[in-house]
């Protein structure tokens, strides 16, 4: 259905292609995998027209064909999902699908027909979407379906679904394999880009795997397993699941009663939440993103901004209430973000100037009458030693943050906030865009530093994620926690059942 042959693609003389070979068989499900950077998804976007390769064939069904643009690659058949979906939130599902390709005429647009059309494709694969319902109002699962059926009212005969379930619950997966299924025994062509190896072997026929621009291998999935394509990804042996000995918890570190968060118009995003996290445990909190997490971790690191908080926020017994980022720091309490650019780092300043952040007032670093003097040797050393034991890549103390990958960056951040020796670690979606290697050295140092003593509180959408590292679960749903449950004896159903609003089973 799909070749590429030979595909150079260079960024600024860099190359994020190389010479790529890729076949995919008509009829199948293709998984596309790679570590950040190994050029999957620029492979992908050359397949659909929105880059152009520098050399190299692209042959849809033998043919060879040159794209000068995605309508190109459309009017072949090829539909393509990005990540983020391409949605406009006040318009209906039908007023979504049809943009750019309207029916009737320019003085009369005949959204009926549209709709029609919509319906009885939603009612062939089971997509359950009502074409006049508008897209705010739909879940994400229900937004990727619309997504979907965009790319097959254009008659897309090949889809392309890049990290098609990085915001999903297990439910909400599980339906959508159950749609790609179907897809592929109406005829269709899968290619899914995506970084879980477990869903590569449930869902693909076919696996290529890229490192550094490159195929370094193609395998049939009933013939490999997760080892073999880990090993691939990174060029070593990779330690796929979370080893950690039996949490030994001690007195509570953190202590949360009735905690809220409500915005102007009496809009509560945290409502009455309450619980502790003892030094020596991971606290774990699974939810679909956009039920209070965030505004969780926020409130705890003082960082809210636009709401009223109420409530009690403790630390060792000692209200932290009112207490700005760096009183609280001092006290104890760092704070890994969920956004790394915004929160985490100033990406325009060196590693050494961002290795200091929030600790810039404290010896050896600051001396002198207030603390008002920085000691550049010591800022250096600090720096030096972070990059060092987080194996930060490149290990250059004047390289700016910036020029980090996305998985560099965020060891940066674990490294600083890790050098502070914490009390209480509040740590969220911490391998997100990191790859698979990086994930393995993550997991190890928090599990280390729980070891140690440090109370965690861990957020993450990975629910494969937060359910190995955690010794408690607390699920969050509109605000609330509305179950604590056990990660090692509850299965991942009945958790996304608690996210959603089902019920586990007893």
């Amino acid at each position: 259905m799909l070749e590429l042959r030979e595909i150079t693609k260079r960024f600024a003389g860099v190359p994020a292609n190389d010479r790529v070979n890729l076949t995919v068989a008509p009829g199948t499900i293709h998984a596309l995998v790679g570590e950040n950077g190994a050029g999957k998804s620029t492979a992908m976007r050359i397949a659909y027209g929105f880059y152009g390769a520098d050399s190299g064939e692209i042959l849809v069904e033998g043919r060879v064909h040159r794209f000068t643009s995605p309508h190109d690659a459309i009017r072949l058949g090829i539909g393509m999902v990005h990540q983020h979906f391409m949605l406009v939130e006040p318009m209906t599902v039908a007023e979504n699908i049809v943009l750019g390709l309207e029916p009737g005429s320019p003085f009369a647009l005949d959204l009926k027909s549209a709709e029609a059309r919509i319906r009885a494709l939603s009612d062939e694969l089971g997509l359950a979407i009502d074409p006049t319902r508008r897209i705010e109002d739909l879940s994400v699962g229900q937004q990727q379906r619309v997504e979907l059926l965009k790319a097959l009212y254009r008659e897309a005969r090949l889809l392309i679904l890049d990290e098609p379930t990085a915001v999903l619950s297990p439910q909400a997966t599980a339906e959508l394999f159950t749609i790609l299924r179907r897809m592929r025994a109406q005829g269709k062509t899968i290619v899914i880009v995506t970084h879980k190896l477990s869903e590569v072997l449930d869902i693909s026929d076919e696996v290529t795997v890229m490192r550094d621009g490159r195929v370094v291998g193609h395998r049939r999935t009933a013939e490999t397993n997760a080892a073999e394509l880990a090993h691939l990804m990174v060029g070593r042996d990779v330690l796929l699941r979370v080893v950690k000995p039996a949490a030994q918890p001690k007195a509570p570190v953190l202590g949360v009663r009735g905690l809220a968060v409500t915005f102007k118009g009496g809009e509560k995003r945290l409502d009455g939440v309450s619980f502790e996290v003892r030094a020596g445990e991971i606290v774990g909190i699974a939810g679909i993103e956009g039920n209070g997490q965030t505004e969780l971790v926020e409130a705890l690191a003082g960082l809210t901004e636009g709401g009223a908080v109420s409530g009690t926020i403790e630390l060792d017994g000692r209200s932290v209430a009112g207490l700005s980022v760096r009183q609280r720091r001092a006290l104890g309490i760092s704070h890994v973000p969920e956004d790394r650019h915004r929160r985490g780092l100033l990406l325009d300043f060196d590693l050494q100037e961002n290795a200091i952040l929030g600790a810039d007032d404290r010896p050896p670093v600051a001396v002198g009458p207030g603390r008002f003097w920085l000691r550049r040797d010591e800022i250096r050393r600090k720096t030096e030693k972070i990059l060092a034991a987080f194996d930060v890549r490149p290990p250059d103390p004047e390289r700016p943050a910036r020029a980090l990958s996305g998985g560099n960056q965020q060891k940066l951040i674990l490294g600083r906030e890790l050098d502070l020796q914490p009390k209480l670690l509040l740590v969220a979606q911490p391998t997100r865009g990191v790859d698979i290697g990086g994930i393995e050295f993550i997991h190890r140092r928090l599990v280390e530093l729980r070891d140690a003593g440090c109370a965690l509180l861990l957020v993450s959408s990975e629910l494969e994620e937060v359910t190995a590292l955690a010794d408690r679960l607390l699920v969050m749903r509109r605000g609330r926690i509305v179950a604590e449950v056990d990660p090692e004896t509850t299965s991942m159903e009945e958790i996304g059942l608690l996210m959603t609003g089902g019920s586990a089973a007893a």
